[in-house]
């Protein structure tokens, strides 16, 4: 499962946002990506436990796979390489 680490006043993290929403009508099979929602201030303890210092920030497991400001093309990646790594 993804992890998406975010904080509800980030700009940066809105954007991602509504690009996962943008990507999702794009391609259907993003919608398949399990991603649990964190938001960092309302989850502290959780944030806590991993290692990242901006947001937003995902992560598969415990691995970290971006951080920081994104963009529509790195997400789109990410997305990818997620579902080659996770094919059933």
């Amino acid at each position: 499962m993804m992890k998406l680490f975010y904080l509800k006043n980030c700009p940066h993290c809105r954007r991602a946002m509504d690009w996962m929403q943008q990507l999702y009508q794009e391609n259907p099979k993003y919608k398949e990506i399990p991603i649990e929602m964190i938001e960092e201030s309302e989850q502290a303890q959780l944030a806590e436990q991993y290692d990242y210092y901006y947001v937003p920030c995902f992560f598969d497991g415990e691995k970290k796979l971006h951080e920081g400001v994104a963009s529509l093309d790195m997400m789109r990646n990410l997305f990818d390489d997620y579902l080659r790594r996770n094919k059933k």
